[in-house]
């Protein structure tokens, strides 16, 4: 069975596009949900600390389990895990869609973001086993990016129309056909591969790492409410740097660890992991507030919302079909990572001065403009400069560990940055009218973003070494596959 498939290369192209389906879906639910937050809140009357966690609870299963659900592919098949991932989401997404309650609805996110992360971690390592030929694999990639970069403004853009037209439930309901039908498709053209994994199953390290990552976001969130130098959120954060610790600890004595520690002597990797959280937090920044602003100070529609993400989306998808990889061909992985994050620092800091009265042409455009280019331009280089100095054997290790750096950059970062936000505008709002208070909160999170975003581009230009041509060959192959 294990070698029928790769016989007749239509069928693979199809298993492809059921991959891709897939992972749109998961993709998708990443950012259609920022747009209909504002009419979520409404309805389920959240406050703005709870109100991130529609989308934290959604980033921290999500990041807590990209490593075990990439694991877990690897010891008992990566279709298997893939259908039980997509399984789990597709039923969460019923039941956020159902949502009675705020408990509910952050409780059904929760179990999303683990189906996503399992089917996140499987769906490279099943494309790595459908194209075995160098030339088809980078193709292949190619289309697997394409899907991950257009799918955010697919989102934005669905998400908008489908709060407009119908309610936010949509949003999450919507996943059920496409869920089945993938579904459907999966169990028939894709691979039935076993993998020679040594049969080990590193829990103890998996839980650890997954509590420590959880209860530190959670330690944040409640920052503003608790008090930042209260018991309850000292210890949280104390408790979740013991587990991290603790984790590290095992991580060195067991025999098949779920991260290997000699990873980290990379130099690459190691540079890259730091760049991907703080950029992670300022385009989470990004993503969130400026969805807000747009909504609750300009008073846009969730659609209009949608439409001013739309112009800085279609960039970041050009770049990541090829123009990306052209310029690393030219220039390496340091210039264009640390020139894409000094763009996105400048559209954040353009954002920062985002004024009541705002025009979409004078003061959302540029900012929007310039993040979307700064993305397009350092995403590729970001996961180049972190894979280029790891053997094959570790690949989908590395990139999990640097995915699960993104993840948790973004919601940590956007954690904190909301409760600044929060902060600011509770501390303005006795003096000034509440919607000044609360666009100086946007303002103050924004420069802060720009900030993270700055620093990373220093980061990068200093600590990176760039690749050498070698590399950039590898780089090229990849880009423009011979036909």
């Amino acid at each position: 069975m294990s070698h029928s498939h790769s016989s007749d290369p239509r069928q693979r192209w199809r298993a492809l596009i059921v991959l891709c389906l897939g992972v749109l879906m998961i993709v998708l639910d990443g950012t259609v949900v920022n747009v209909a937050l504002p009419s979520i809140k409404d309805n389920l009357q959240f406050n703005d600390t709870n109100l991130a966690w529609v989308v934290n609870a959604y980033l921290l299963t999500f990041g807590g389990f990209l490593l075990l659900g990439g694991r877990l592919g690897d010891l008992y098949g990566h279709r298997r895990l893939f259908t039980l991932g997509l399984a789990a989401f597709t039923l969460a997404s019923l039941a956020c869609g159902l949502a009675p309650s705020q408990s509910w609805l952050i409780t059904a996110r929760a179990v999303q973001g683990l189906g996503g992360a399992v089917v996140t971690a499987v769906a490279l390592s099943l494309i790595m086993d459908l194209f075995t030929e160098p030339g088809e694999r980078a193709r292949a990639m190619g289309v697997y990016s394409f899907v991950c970069a257009a799918g955010g403004s697919i989102g934005v853009l669905l998400g908008g129309l489908l709060t407009d037209l119908l309610s936010w439930r949509w949003i999450f309901l919507v996943n059920l056909p496409v869920g089945l039908i993938v579904l459907a498709l999966s169990l028939k053209l894709l691979p039935a591969v076993r993998t020679e994994g040594n049969g080990q199953l590193d829990v103890a390290g998996a839980v650890t790492a997954t509590l420590s990552l959880m209860i530190a976001v959670y330690a944040v969130v409640n920052g503003n409410e608790r008090g930042w130098t209260s018991l309850h959120t000292l210890g949280l954060l104390a408790a979740s740097a013991l587990l991290m610790l603790g984790f590290i600890l095992l991580e060195r004595r067991i025999a098949h660890p779920l991260i290997p520690m000699s990873l980290f002597r990379l130099h690459n990797l190691r540079t890259a992991n730091l760049l991907a959280v703080l950029w992670a937090a300022s385009m989470f920044a990004w993503f969130f507030l400026s969805a807000l602003y747009l909504q609750l100070v300009l008073g846009y529609t969730p659609m209009q919302v949608g439409l001013a993400f739309l112009p800085a989306n279609v960039i970041m998808a050009i770049f990541s079909l090829g123009l990306s990889a052209r310029l690393v061909m030219r220039y390496g992985t340091r210039t264009p990572l640390a020139a894409g994050l000094l763009l996105a620092a400048i559209g954040l800091a353009l954002f920062a001065r985002a004024p009541l009265d705002g025009q979409f042409v004078g003061d959302v455009l540029p900012g929007m403009l310039l993040l979307g280019l700064g993305a397009g331009m350092a995403f590729n280089p970001m996961l180049l400069a972190a894979m280029s100095d790891v053997e094959p054997k570790d690949s989908g290790l590395a990139s999990g560990v640097v995915n699960t750096s993104f993840m948790m950059g973004g919601s940590v970062g956007l954690a904190v940055l909301a409760s600044i936000a929060a902060y600011r505008t509770k501390t303005a709002a006795s003096d000034l009218a509440p919607l000044v208070a609360l666009n100086d909160g946007y303002q103050i999170a924004f420069l802060i973003g720009a900030a993270f975003a700055l620093t990373a581009a220093v980061l990068a230009g200093l600590l990176l070494r760039s690749t050498t041509t070698g590399q950039q060959a590898k780089v090229d192959s990849a880009a423009h596959p011979a036909p």
